[in-house]
């Protein structure tokens, strides 16, 4: 209580006033108070020093630091969300004549424990306006403070992207009015991003050409996030929820180097990847996680000069941003040849998923609209080198470089593509074949049977009970002709979802592969001499039939007879004279 007193009076004289908009100063000391105590405003990882001297905000790396503070969330593995369809032939007729140029602004929400600048948390789907404080509901009087982790996220995206980074940056207000923007303005960035002028490398695809590219990054900023409409059914009226309100951001945005609905999914992709790699964000576009505004124009073949830029929003997969592009393409192009290009103009448009079409939002706002000015209750962000280069040194191998060492195994693009589309699996990937397993036959299991199981069960790699020194002793016992590769599948699919050893597995079911030539032989002579007039209509010429004998000798041997030498035993003893 006395802590809370002491609060209340250097509130009060600070704002000279006893009572503001109906929260008093005793309130926003409690507020205050909970925020020290659950040690949320501003839980700083042990190697990083920030410290404010004459208004700027400083970093630095401690040499005593032993690791970083890392919040991650469960991800499953999924196959890339990329169109896997053909583009249509009136599309394909279109970009003979015309290309379109493209650009997309993505928003990444970073996965702290706190939001930006205030201690509230933040948990997707949480109950509305229950992670809210005076801070993030804009209340007059609440100051910001900034979250150590989002400087330290936006300086890992920036290096991954081979940026260039701004040793001192600030914050700046973005002012413009709308329903889930408590505080009329957006803490943003505007003149001094944090990170410019990199780039991203992407593989496209086999089916779509394949390929190298490289995108140009214009920029990669900080703000925060606004809050979220709830709109009701009958459209009288809309609900404000103030959870995600100030949660961090990065927004990275891209040169206009893309030239197809397929480069622009696949760079949102690749985005997605390097994200989830870097730890900052789950990526999750359906809980918003990750958002891509897509800005396009078109223009004749050979035309230096842009056309009139459209943004569309409301993209909430890699496949809605290849489609929505390429009717945007079209549409844009429709209203060219027909002499009504004017009906192109600066706007923003929602894609329409039912209908599969863009409709119109609202018009474009300049950047003159935002009135921007530097954020007077945030100092400047001075980062020192040393931090850098720590940050810098403690990257993981990121999804290029990973494609690169997994194509210098041998492996092709398809599976190179694959394997290292998830962190998790790739990792299983390298951890399998750091077993001693063969780099091919780990990959075909992968991407077979243990892809299969964890779609249909929906689980992640690191949720199956396989583990990859298991998988490595499974293949080396298939290879050196221990068990066969039926029995393996078998033996695989029990490991996924009850776990054990391949050795514990093989001996308690007996399934040790029979290799013995006489053993086998005789096995063949008792099938052969039980289906007397099968053995006839082979040798007759019916020669299909050495299926049927084959499935019965493995019956009887319950699938534990060498392929190899089963088949040849049974060949000599069918094509032998009667």
């Amino acid at each position: 209580m006395e802590l809370y007193s002491l609060c209340s009076r250097l509130i009060a004289e600070r704002f000279d006033c006893k009572n503001i908009s109906g929260f008093t100063a005793y309130d926003m000391a409690l507020t205050l108070f909970r925020g020290l105590r659950s040690n949320c405003f501003r839980s700083y990882p042990p190697s990083l020093c920030i410290t404010r001297k004459h208004g700027v905000l400083h970093c630095s790396m401690s040499s005593s630091a032993q690791g970083q503070t890392a919040t991650q969330e469960k991800q499953h593995a999924q196959l890339k969300d990329v169109p896997k369809r053909e583009p249509s032939k009136k599309l394909e007729e279109v970009l003979k004549h015309y290309e379109a140029v493209i650009g997309i602004e993505t928003h990444v929400q970073l996965a702290t424990l706190t939001k930006a600048f205030c201690s509230c948390p933040y948990n997707y789907g949480a109950q509305p306006n229950t992670s809210v404080c005076p801070i993030c509901m804009g209340l007059p009087g609440a100051l910001p403070v900034l979250n150590s982790k989002v400087i330290e996220s936006a300086v890992k995206v920036g290096l991954a992207l081979n940026c260039k980074l701004s040793l001192s940056s600030k914050f700046d207000r973005k002012q413009y009015f709308y329903p889930d923007l408590p505080k009329g303005y957006q803490i943003s960035q505007f003149d001094i991003p944090i990170a410019a002028d990199g780039y991203v490398d992407i593989d496209l695809p086999i089916e779509f050409g394949g390929g190298h590219r490289k995108f140009g990054i214009t920029r990669v900023h900080m703000e925060e996030d606004a809050g979220k409409l709830l709109h009701t059914g009958n459209g009288n009226f809309s609900q404000v929820d103030l959870n995600r309100a100030g949660v961090p951001l990065l927004e990275i945005v891209s040169e206009p180097d893309m030239r197809t609905g397929v480069e622009a999914a696949e760079y949102a992709a690749e985005i997605q990847r390097l994200v989830r790699y870097l730890g900052v964000s789950n990526g999750n576009m359906q809980e918003g996680s990750l958002r891509c505004d897509v800005n396009i124009s078109v223009r004749p073949i050979g035309q230096v000069e842009f056309g009139t830029k459209v943004e569309i929003k409301n993209l909430n997969s890699f496949s809605s941003v290849s489609r929505a592009i390429d009717f945007e393409i079209l549409r844009q192009v429709r209203h060219i040849d027909e002499g009504q290009a004017e009906k192109i103009v600066l706007e923003t448009r929602l894609w329409e998923e039912g209908a599969q079409k863009t409709v119109t939002m609202r018009k474009k706002e300049g950047l003159a609209d935002y009135r921007y000015f530097p954020e007077p209750d945030l100092p400047e962000v001075n980062l020192s080198e040393e931090y850098v280069n720590e940050i810098r040194n403690s990257l993981p191998e990121l999804p290029e470089t990973k494609r690169r060492r997994f194509e210098n195994m041998g492996l092709s693009m398809q599976d190179v593509l694959f394997l290292a589309n998830d962190v998790n699996v790739a990792a299983f990937f390298d951890a399998t074949i750091a077993s001693g397993a063969d780099v091919k036959l780990a990959a075909n299991w992968i991407m077979g049977d243990i892809a299969a199981y964890m779609k249909n069960e929906k689980l992640s790699v690191n949720e199956i009970k396989l583990t990859p020194q298991e998988l490595g002793e499974l293949i080396a016992s298939i290879k050196g002709g221990t068990i066969s590769g039926k029995i393996g599948k078998e033996i695989l699919f029990e490991l996924m979802a009850k776990g054990g050893t391949v050795k514990g597995l093989i001996k308690e079911k007996d399934l040790v592969q029979i290799t013995d030539l006489s053993e086998i032989e005789k096995i063949v002579d008792r099938v052969l001499a039980e289906n007397p007039k099968q053995l006839e209509q082979y040798r007759g010429g019916k020669t299909k039939l050495q299926g049927f004998f084959a499935g019965q000798i493995m019956k009887e041997t319950k699938g534990k007879a060498n392929p190899g030498i089963l088949n040849k035993i049974l060949l000599e003893k069918l094509n032998a004279k009667a």
